[in-house]
């Protein structure tokens, strides 16, 4: 009674006290069955079990209560009911062959669960052969069933509450990644210890205009509820921002003053990069963050050797902006410092087993060249377990979340861009319609030639009559068709309501008519205004595809 006490303290979910109660009391009986069953909404639920075949508490879980006999005998008397054999249990539960025929069991103790003066449910000890019941059995088989009913209550409150903050954590990260045509990705999230699985780790995939991707790691200092709550805004407040198409050090500029407006403890790490397929480039800026780890076509690692601007809400902007030049077929790692730090090693031992680790798993999988796109996101996968299985051997021993995202990049060829300048004036849209129509007949998209023409005369048009030069255009192909008009004006595109007498104002309603998404990003010397439409015979949602990520939480 000692070691069973002592072992119910610590039994922290419904299983483990249902393993704590087996271990120490079933060898002593002789039994070889354990049930855990409780009332709720009318109903019979299994809360835990040892010794049970499935189809049986399949059978028994989310049964009506009057269908149930042995539990409303206990739960309406209170009184434990000791069955010897089969045909006692018959005799006594009519209605319940059906389920005894299931049973493997041939006794059983039904012991009433008390909690605090209430019935909570039934524990039931079970038998594989009949068996009879001395006294001091019955005694003691009692007393346990109380002993018993409290650990379970403290353990179905904790798995309540597990619950609850798994699914929170769940929806505050990215239920599904997207596959883009620039990247494919996989992700990881372990949050810290036994206590909470919720944190302030996050990651995201942000896609972009131009096949452009955000790529967005961070961490909020801490771990618990509250910490969670602030990395679910900080990650809505980087998506709106990022649809601003934002350069990355101006997008911390805002995320810093919304940390800091939190409160004076609150801080964050982040790193934000964007990646430019047609570029080949990789622009980030760190804020107190594990710099990226890439990965190069040849197998040879590179780690950016930069000092990280401090954390958020404790850095005083401006902040720095780096860049990399990307390979085609590159992976870039990013993770956060619960991956790399721990007691027994710094972040700097860690990064340098981390590149051990990616350096080899690259050097022995195709990570480069993929035979399909489900195959690369398949390899990813086992990357993201290869690498936290190294460095996180038993993640319930850690004190921190870790937070994994590894992409692979794909840059776009440069037969599927196509640029030209045009002049001030306004035989710039009709040099524009041409430059499409010829464009789109050597890539075999005629289909989308009058629309394309017509969009590209209503950008090129506002920028003859709003804006002012140099006017550029730049045609991309790739799962969409994407029109890029450049301008030197830093004049913000707006759509209006026109009246039935006004004689213009409807060229963006237009513009958003004719194409999927459209917008707007600038640059140091202007903006661009970017639309995108469907290729036909493409995918037919014509939206990007999507991986599961619930593998992640």
């Amino acid at each position: 009674m000692g070691e069973l006490t002592v072992a119910l303290a610590e039994a922290v979910t419904s299983q483990d006290v249902a393993e704590v109660f087996a271990k120490h009391v079933l060898a002593p009986f002789g039994a070889d069955g354990l049930m855990f069953t409780v009332l709720e909404g009318g109903r019979t639920h299994v809360v835990a079990s040892v010794g049970y075949p499935q189809e049986f508490l399949e059978a028994v879980s989310g049964t009506p209560a009057s269908a149930s006999a042995p539990t409303l005998d206990i739960v309406s008397t209170r009184v434990p009911r000791f069955v010897e054999s089969g045909t006692e249990f018959l005799q006594r539960y009519p209605t319940m062959r059906g389920l005894w025929e299931l049973s493997p069991k041939e006794a059983w103790a039904f012991l009433p669960l008390m909690v605090s003066g209430r019935v909570l449910g039934m524990c039931t000890v079970s038998f594989g052969h009949p068996r009879s019941f001395g006294d001091e059995e019955r005694t003691l088989l009692t007393a346990l069933g109380g002993l018993v009913g409290q650990a379970l209550e403290r353990a179905r409150l904790y798995d309540v509450e597990h619950a609850r903050s798994q699914e929170l954590q769940r929806g505050l990260l990215p239920r599904m990644l997207p596959r883009l045509p620039a990247t494919s990705a996989a992700a990881r999230y372990l949050p810290a210890g036994r206590d909470e699985d919720v944190g302030g780790d996050w990651y995201d995939l942000i896609p972009l205009s131009a096949d452009r991707v955000a790529l967005v790691i961070g961490d909020v200092m801490g771990h618990g509820i509250t910490e969670a709550a602030m990395m679910g805004r900080l990650r809505t407040a980087v998506r709106t921002l990022t649809d601003l198409e934002m350069p990355p050090d101006e997008l911390f500029i805002h995320l810093n003053d919304l940390v800091s407006d939190l409160g004076e403890d609150s801080y964050a790490t982040c790193l934000y990069a964007v990646f430019d397929p047609v570029a080949r480039t990789c622009t980030y800026s760190l804020a107190g963050h594990p710099p990226p780890v890439v990965v190069h076509p040849d197998g040879t690692v590179h780690i950016p050797d930069v000092s990280p601007d401090p954390p958020l809400g404790a850095a005083e902007p401006p902040f720095d902006s780096h860049q990399l030049d990307l390979p085609d077929e590159s992976l870039i790692v990013l993770c956060t410092d619960g991956l790399v730090e721990s007691p027994t090693r710094d972040v700097d031992q860690g990064l340098a087993q981390l590149r051990q680790i990616v350096s080899q798993a690259a050097a022995h999988t195709a990570y480069f060249d993929p035979d399909d796109e489900d195959s690369d996101v398949r390899r990813l996968e086992d990357l993201c377990d290869t690498v936290v299985s190294a460095l996180l051997p038993d993640p319930g021993q850690t004190n921190d979340d870790a937070g994994l995202l590894i992409v692979h990049t794909r840059c776009t060829d440069a037969g599927d861009v196509a640029s030209c300048g045009l002049p001030e004036g306004p035989q710039a849209a009709g040099q524009a319609r041409a430059y499409v129509r010829e464009r789109l007949h050597v890539w075999g998209l005629e289909e989308l030639v009058p629309a394309t023409e017509l969009l590209v005369s209503e950008l090129v048009g506002n920028v003859v009559r709003h804006a002012k030069g140099p006017i550029r255009m730049r045609l991309m192909r790739s799962h969409s068709l994407t029109c890029e008009v450049y301008d030197g004006s830093l004049t913000t595109p707006r759509m209006r309501r026109a009246t039935y007498t006004d004689e213009g104002g409807r060229g963006l309603q237009l513009v958003a008519a004719l194409s999927k998404r459209w917008g707007a990003r600038y640059l140091d010397d202007g903006k661009c205004i970017w639309t995108e439409q469907d290729i036909p015979h493409g995918d037919a949602s014509g939206e990007p595809g999507l991986v599961n990520a619930a593998s992640a939480v």
